[in-house]
Order: C-alpha cells, then structure tokens, then sequence
C-alpha cells in the first residue's frame, strides 16, 4: 500500500470516529468510505495485475500470494448438539453440521424465515434458536 491509501483509511477510521460522536454526518460518512473503498479495490486490482504480469520473473511471489488467498481464517465456533451440550471437538461439530443440513435439505417445507426467529433479550442481544429442532417438530 502507499502512503495516499494508507492515509485514507486512516481519514476513514478518524471519519468513524467522529460519526458515532455525532460530528459528521451520515452521508458524509458514506461517502468517506465509498471512496476508501474504491481505492482499496484498485490499489489490491493493480497489485494483481503486477504479479500477473511479473509472473515468470517473480513466480515465488506470485504462488506466495495464490496460496495465502486460499486460506480459509475462519473456524468453526462452539455448537450445540440435539441434547443440548456444547461440541467442541471438530469431528463432533462436523456430525452436528452433517445432522442440521441433513434435516433442512430434506424436509418437506425447506428452511423458511420463520423457522430460524431471531428475538432481542433484555439487553438488546440477538438470540438465535436452534434451526433444527423446529424443523423436526414441523415434519412430525
């Protein structure tokens, strides 16, 4: 990244700031980020195009950057089984996926809005319920 991207995400997280303080405005806010947005697009669209282009005279940099954009970052969080009781173990959780997506995939009525309610507690927290015991109790 150069220096006029770096200082406009810096202007960015300043225009944050300021907007949940209440000083600038919405649109303002907005249009901050449209822009940093755009130029980050660009700048990460250009830095493609030269390893594209430099490929047979850097091929150590070009693979280096293939493999790091198929790395997954994300991990599966914590789940709850059927009884209840959290899974934390990764075979364990991939049985839990495997019996959520086995019931939503065939069932009669298919996962709808409704089966899946999302409701507010008191302190203003989404709770989100289990999917699949409402699937279950739907099909019986």
């Amino acid at each position: 990244m150069n220096k006029e991207l770096l200082d406009k995400l810096k202007h960015k997280k300043e225009a944050y700031g300021r907007w949940k303080q209440g000083q600038v405005a919405l649109e303002e806010y907005r249009n901050i980020v449209r822009t940093s947005r755009e130029k980050v697009r660009k700048a990460k669209a250009q830095m493609e195009l030269n390893l594209a282009r430099d490929v047979k005279d850097n091929k150590k940099g070009f693979y280096k950057y293939i493999d790091n954009e198929k790395k997954t970052r994300e991990k599966v969080s914590l789940l709850l089984n059927e009884t209840g009781d959290l899974v934390m173990q990764d075979m364990e959780k991939s049985e839990v996926l495997n019996v959520v997506f086995a019931l939503a995939f065939t069932s009669k009525t298919g996962l709808q809005e409704s089966q899946a309610p999302e409701t507010r507690g008191k302190s203003g927290a989404r709770k989100m319920y289990p999917w699949w015991k409402r699937i279950r109790s739907s099909n019986t």
